[in-house]
Parts: C-alpha cells; sequence; structure tokens
C-alpha cells in the first residue's frame, strides 16, 4: 500500500481533541476546549428556522448573502467608524479558522516568511507550512503576553510577507493597545507586508480594555485580512461561521481561494444572522456577561494551589502551577483529567517547539454550576 508524503509531517491531532476526548473517557469537566455549554438566543434560532421555512435553503452567493455583508458593514461603522464596501470587502466563511487558512494561502509563496507570536492558535502555522510558507516565531513577553516589537523590527527582511496578530488573544487573554497598533502601522509602513487580524473575541474584551480592531485605521485595512467568528459571539460554535473583512484587492485574492474550497456558506444561518445583527445589544452586552463569568471562576479559584495570570479578553483564564513543581504541563493536564476530573489544555501546546511556563487555560464560557463543581475539583490539587 503506497504510503502519501505528508504536507505536513510534524502535525498530529490538535489538542482540543486530545485533551476532549481524555475528558469524555474519565467523564471530566471540559475546561478545555473554547465553547459554551448553554444554550444561545433562542431569537437567532427562531431567525434561523423562519429562514428555513421561507425557503432559503439553497446555495448562497459565493461572497455572502447580501442581506448579511450589509449588516456587517454597517455593524463596522458603527464600532469602528470605517466605512467598507459589503460588496467588495466582506466574504462570509464556514467559520474563523476557514478564513485564516484561505487569507494565508492567498498570498503566501513559497519561501515567504510569516511573523506569528507565541503562545499562538494552532492552526497558524500548519497554514503557513502547507504553502509552502516559513513561519518566524517570535515569543510574548512571559507571564503579561505582550509583543516585544523591537524583535518584530529585527526580524523584518525582505522575505517578510505577513504579520499574523491576534487580539484579544487566544490562548492567553492578552490585548494589544493603541501602542501596540501604533508600534504595528510604524513597522509596516512603506512595505508590502499584509496582516492577517485573528479578531474572533473582538466583543469578549474585559475590564474597561478597548478592543482596536484594524477595521479602526484605514492605513492597516487597506492591506489586511481580518478575521472574525460568529460562533465565539452568539455562543453558537457548532454552526462554524464567520467572515473575513479587508482591502479591496486583497478580498479578491481571498475569493480565489474561497471559491475552489467551501465556495459558498449555509444559506439559512446566514439570513437568520442578517436578521439577528439589527439587535445590537447581543454583542454590546456581550463583555460584561462573560466578564461576570470570569470574576466567578477566579473568586471560585481563591484559595486553591493555582495563580491566575492576567487575562482582560476570550474566553480563557490561564493559571500557573509553577510553584508547585516541574511536572510538564501536558502530563499535568493529563494527570487533572485522570484524578480530578477536570480537563485543561496545556499552553506548550501553543509553542511550536512546546515551550513549558507550567501555564494551563481553562475555558471560562460555562454555566455557573459547572464553573462551581470544576473549581471543587481543583481546590483539592495540591
Amino acid at each position: 500500500m503506497q504510503v502519501p508524503k505528508s504536507k505536513l509531517p510534524h502535525t498530529g491531532t490538535t489538542i482540543f481533541t486530545i485533551m476532549s476526548q481524555l475528558a469524555q473517557q474519565y467523564k471530566a469537566i471540559n475546561l478545555g476546549q473554547g465553547f459554551p455549554d448553554f444554550d444561545m438566543d433562542e431569537e437567532l434560532v427562531s431567525a434561523v428556522n423562519m429562514a428555513m421555512l421561507q425557503g432559503h435553503n439553497q446555495y448562497a452567493h459565493m461572497n455572502g448573502v447580501p442581506a448579511l455583508t450589509e449588516a456587517i458593514a454597517e455593524k463596522i461603522e458603527k464600532l469602528y467608524h470605517t466605512k467598507i464596501d459589503a460588496t467588495s470587502q466582506v466574504t462570509i466563511t464556514p467559520g474563523a479558522t476557514y478564513a485564516i487558512f484561505s487569507a494565508l494561502s492567498a498570498i503566501i509563496f513559497p519561501g515567504d516568511e510569516v511573523i506569528l507570536f507565541e503562545p499562538a492558535y494552532d492552526s497558524y502555522i500548519p497554514n503557513i507550512e502547507i504553502n509552502g510558507g516559513v513561519p518566524v516565531r517570535i515569543p510574548l513577553t512571559y507571564p503579561t503576553y505582550q509583543v516585544p516589537w523591537e524583535i518584530v523590527l529585527e526580524k523584518i527582511n525582505a522575505k517578510t510577507k505577513a504579520i499574523i496578530i491576534n487580539t484579544p488573544h487566544n490562548p492567553t487573554g492578552a490585548v494589544f493597545s493603541e501602542e501596540d497598533i501604533t508600534a504595528l502601522q510604524q513597522i509596516i509602513a512603506g512595505t508590502n507586508i499584509t496582516v492577517i487580524s485573528d479578531e474572533v473575541y473582538e466583543h469578549l474584551i474585559f475590564d474597561g480594555f478597548k478592543h482596536h480592531s484594524i477595521l479602526k485605521y484605514p492605513d492597516l485595512l487597506e492591506n489586511s485580512l481580518v478575521c472574525f467568528s460568529f460562533g465565539k459571539t452568539y455562543h453558537c460554535t457548532g454552526w462554524k461561521i464567520g467572515y473575513c473583512a479587508g482591502g479591496k484587492n486583497l478580498m479578491q485574492e481571498f475569493r480565489k481561494v474561497h471559491q475552489y474550497n467551501a465556495f459558498t456558506t449555509n444559506a439559512p444561518v446566514q439570513y437568520g444572522l442578517a436578521a439577528f445583527l439589527r439587535n445590537e445589544t447581543a454583542y454590546l452586552n456581550l463583555a460584561s456577561f462573560m466578564q461576570q463569568k470570569r470574576d466567578f471562576f477566579l473568586r471560585a479559584m481563591q484559595g486553591s494551589v493555582f495563580q491566575p495570570l492576567p487575562s482582560h479578553g476570550s474566553y480563557f483564564q490561564c493559571f500557573s502551577y509553577a510553584h508547585l513543581h516541574d511536572e510538564n504541563d501536558f502530563s499535568y493536564a493529563q494527570m487533572l483529567v485522570k484524578n480530578y476530573g477536570v480537563a485543561t489544555i496545556p499552553l506548550s501546546s501553543f509553542y511550536k517547539n512546546g515551550d513549558d511556563n507550567k501555564v494551563l487555560r481553562f475555558c471560562f464560557a460555562k454555566k455557573e454550576e459547572t464553573l462551581l463543581k470544576a473549581a471543587e475539583k481543583l481546590h483539592k490539587v495540591k
């Protein structure tokens, strides 16, 4: 039997699948993978059901249902005071991970270098490598996970094709400041570097912090592809629907990849989302809703052996156990599942070389009763 040559020889099963399988095997509380365990808004469910009943069940336009792309453009103008063209600058996609892959596939040629920051969402490096690109990994500054822009400047060269940014950040919850955006603007000014901006947690931002979207900055937007997720905003991660917004020329190339991959995205869900986007409070109140969950979990974890790290956005709260012992984080995470019944994600999984600061990522997008039960179990760890 022929064994095919792998395009991703060093890639195995994702840590999210591994830990979720362990959680099922040991009947553990799953605070690993980032998905809610509470119901989504019934209004959105009804809107999608209505779209089905109204016959919106055939192929949608490749770029997205016009009602939805127009609603997105209106939302962007309200939030970020930037006018974009719904027809040429927005594409609906089957999820944000798909959008990131398509963005990189559209611009990366063999030998192109792409700067990214670790810990990094696990799709970035395989997406670069499968297109023949070269990942240039820069570690964020532990434990605040800020970008060392002076190192970024050192890494820029004639081969630099793109920079991937992610704010609010998965897995750490770090958030870009206005100073970060200024540094990025200065670095790419006068270059042909494209920014791929992962902003799936745009509404999950806490403690009075603001989301500095690339969409707010016309000079950056022209040279950027910005990826978003309805799943994270509306608690419907299983629907796998998102969108990409960006400069017109870049979006034209993005769509060349999209049209021969998924081609189109779930039609009734698009129509339902177009109607639901009129309910602005659903996304404007999300930050306070999710901060309450983060704060509840932090209070529940007080007195445990785990030490919280700063998290100002996303679904995630990281905790350190470095003061306890030197066991690697993957083994420690497995131990917590098997012995204490709580699944987490070891942060070393977000580093290509497995850098290990003895940190675990917990998802707090859960019911309070789920978080409380998990904290009670974790209080038993000594």
